[in-house]
């Protein structure tokens, strides 16, 4: 029997193990940390980089150590068939190409790189290389939607080898890309994988989960006949990559992790239309009380200020949580305006540093955390929690992942940790999973 490829998945925020379970996440790169991922008898671990966070020379160099330790710790191990992912957002937005540049240059050379963005969970699909997210039940051109217009990541094409030539700024030209249609998949792809040469850039579509299965178990065969490839993703596809099976625990009997029974907390930063659709909803659920964060008090330098915020927001989860009740700590949703992408980006910086000395403030006793926001949750296990590694438990809802501290933590043992991207989910999602954990009864 031939031995499956370790799959190693760079995650440019943490929310891409939304669709897998019971694998390692690691929030450092070492070589040391990298190495236990490679060890782990997972088929597959997440480096959680953050670097859709970060500005593209930043990403350039994140992902260029992570590389190059990471070619160490394959050394090390002894490994030499593997896969590695770039994953990113099902929305198309993210550091592509600079990304998988890099990973071709240091890990590489591979035979090509595929593009394939499906994500079931969240409603988003691949047809005849379009991508679409379904918006109430209508497949919409994802270059029509908001995430089009991100201020850092915009983009004008929904077909994906256009969206290549246009992200590549005309270095692969969309005619020069290859398309993987549904029907292409259906009747089998091993022998055009088998031909793939010269890191060629691959479009693939998917309309469910078993499109995704029958196109990994051809890529895992070429594989173990020693073709290299590499991907750009969203979650769906490593689903079919792993193959795990169900998870341990069921979505619905999450609570069970739950520590003694306590009220939980729930730390929002996204800003996404569907975050504050969810955070409206989440806001009038029995046993919730919301602190506010008013943002805009840290477009001033004054260190005064943001002491005095801060005291004032512990305070009030303090009283809160004394209460038997659940704080949801979240930022004040006024969109603010910034003369350019880099001011942004630091004033993005210095809204996570004060959400996450809140995170290490909150009561020590509190049954679990949810974290909304991909970005605002990668900081709350690397910086908030000081995580080195994290094993995922599983789903809570579709799309959102549960992990849990070690029992040795300092601060927090044993909490489950709720990772809950921006954009998964319907309006309801973020009661439900508080409910949940919560063990309120579900309306």
């Amino acid at each position: 029997m031939t031995t499956k490829p370790k799959i190693i998945v760079l995650d440019d925020d943490p929310t891409g193990s939304q669709t897998v379970h019971s694998c390692l996440l690691l929030m450092r790169w070492d070589v040391e940390t990298l190495r236990l991922g490679l060890s782990d008898s997972s088929p597959i671990f997440f480096i959680l980089t953050n670097t859709r966070a970060l500005t593209p020379e930043q990403a350039t160099a994140v992902t260029t150590e992570v590389c190059h330790n990471l070619k160490m710790a394959l050394v090390a191990e002894g490994i030499t068939d593997f896969l590695v992912v770039s994953r990113s957002d099902s929305t198309l937005r993210g550091h592509y190409p600079v990304e998988t540049d890099v990973i071709a240059k240091v890990v590489g050379p591979f035979d090509a790189h595929f593009l394939v963005p499906a994500f079931f969970e969240a409603g988003r699909i691949t047809q005849q290389s379009v991508h679409y997210l379904i918006i109430e039940g209508v497949p919409t051109p994802v270059h029509e939607t908001e995430f089009a217009r991100d201020s850092v990541f915009g983009y004008h094409h929904s077909y994906l080898p256009d969206y290549v030539e246009e992200k590549t700024k005309g270095r692969i030209r969309a005619d020069a890309v290859e398309r993987f249609l549904l029907e292409d998949i259906n009747q089998g792809s091993v022998e055009r994988l088998q031909h793939l040469t010269n890191n060629s850039c691959c479009v693939v579509d998917a309309q469910t989960q078993a499109d995704l299965d029958k196109f990994a178990a051809d890529i895992l065969s070429v594989a173990a006949q020693g073709k290299h490839f590499l991907f750009r993703s969203a979650a769906s596809l490593l689903t079919s990559l792993a193959s795990l099976g169900p998870q341990p625990v069921a979505a619905e009997d999450m609570a069970q992790y739950v520590r003694h029974h306590k009220p939980g907390a729930v730390i929002v930063g996204s800003h996404v239309k569907k975050t504050t659709q969810q955070l409206e909803r989440l806001l009038q659920a029995p046993g919730i009380v919301g602190v506010e964060v008013d943002v805009a008090h840290l477009l001033s330098d004054s260190n005064t200020q943001r002491t005095n915020l801060l005291a004032s927001i512990l305070e009030q989860v303090q009283t809160i949580h004394a209460e038997g009740k659940t704080p949801v700590i979240y930022t004040s949703r006024q969109e603010l305006s910034f003369k350019d992408v880099q001011t942004r980006l630091e004033f993005g910086a210095a809204v996570s540093g004060l959400l996450m000395d809140i995170v290490r403030g909150l009561p020590a006793d509190i049954g679990f955390l949810i974290s909304k926001g991909g970005i605002t949750s990668n900081d709350v296990l690397s910086t908030g929690l000081s995580l080195r590694s994290a094993r995922l438990l599983g789903q809570i809802i579709a799309g959102c992942s549960i992990v849990r501290t070690a029992g040795d933590h300092p601060l927090f043992p044993d909490l489950p940790v709720v990772l809950f991207p921006g954009n998964v989910g319907d309006a309801d999602a973020l009661a439900t999973t508080y409910m949940r954990l919560s063990q309120v009864e579900e309306k």
